[in-house]
């Protein structure tokens, strides 16, 4: 487990720090919404339709909701981990959806008793939730971790859904890594805390730009003021780094591993999915693009 990962865990039974570090969440509440984007959460206005001379008054049909903003995004949440010494504890994760069965998030989001990393059906349960902005959202998809599949390079993780998620565009897995300075954005899940773990109730963004480009991983900074709404904190781990010009469909760069308390200075590290995109194909029986 990454250093953030360990203070973004909320105690059930038994209070006990994660592995080698702590996850966190990145928040980003009042981002711009792309322009002739509908407000989702905004109920429709139905026009009335005034009825011909001698005809009965039509009945009117409401317009078809708007499509949801972000509909990929990925909360992950478990109420069973076990910790050492008897008993266990929540937690929480975010990721992205990049096929119908299939979510990406940061690897150290299941792991054993030692915080290793470990792979295969997970050992406690992990529900996903796909396509809300705030909890009390109606719709959305609810699915089990079924199988959990560990990159070979890096902190990632490739996790099987128990059912698949339709009308939903996954995420296009990235081929090749971006440039320094291009611009990304962030949706998670995590903490609007950085000393008080649990997840949000609400998807928050943010936007950040490429630093620097590693082997495996890239570095990120935040555009303007890091505050708890638009920087990682707890329990963000996995949460995607994407591209996107329509906020419903787009490319998944790189997911969240670790990086400085929220929000203070610093340059967050995620996980680059290029280096493993054929690998991932493999996975979830997919075609690298």
């Amino acid at each position: 487990m990454s250093t953030r990962s360990r203070g973004r865990l909320t105690a059930l039974a038994v209070g006990v720090v994660m592995g080698a570090g702590v996850a966190f969440a990145y928040v980003g509440a009042g981002e711009p919404r792309a322009s002739g984007v509908p407000d989702p959460g905004r109920a429709a206005t139905t026009v009335g339709v005034p009825a011909s001379s001698g005809a009965a008054q039509a009945t009117n049909t409401p317009p078809p909701a708007p499509p949801p903003v972000l509909p990929f995004n990925a909360k992950l949440t478990s109420q069973d981990i076990p910790v050492a010494g008897g008993g266990v504890r929540s937690g929480a994760c975010s990721g992205a959806l990049i096929a119908p069965e299939w979510v990406a998030t940061a690897g150290h989001c299941f792991h054993d008793l030692n915080d290793r990393r470990i792979g295969g059906p997970p050992r406690y349960t992990m529900t996903v939730t796909i396509g809300k902005l705030k909890d009390t959202d109606p719709g959305g998809h609810v699915a089990k971790v079924v199988d959990v599949r560990q990159s070979p390079v890096n902190d990632l993780a490739v996790v099987k859904l128990s059912a698949p998620v339709t009308g939903v565009e996954p995420l296009t897995v990235a081929s090749a890594p971006p440039s320094v300075g291009a611009p990304l954005r962030f949706a998670g899940w995590g903490s609007l805390s950085a000393t008080v773990p649990g997840p949000s109730t609400f998807l928050k963004r943010g936007r950040f730009t490429v630093a620097s480009i590693g082997q495996s991983t890239l570095e990120t900074a935040s555009v303007g003021e890091r505050t708890v709404e638009n920087t990682p904190c707890p329990e963000d781990s996995g949460a995607p780094f994407f591209v996107s010009t329509d906020d419903r469909t787009g490319t998944l760069v790189a997911v969240v591993n670790t990086g400085p308390p929220c929000p203070q200075p610093g340059l967050e590290i995620v996980a680059r999915v290029d280096v493993v995109a054929a690998w991932i194909h493999e996975q979830t029986g997919g075609t690298s693009r």
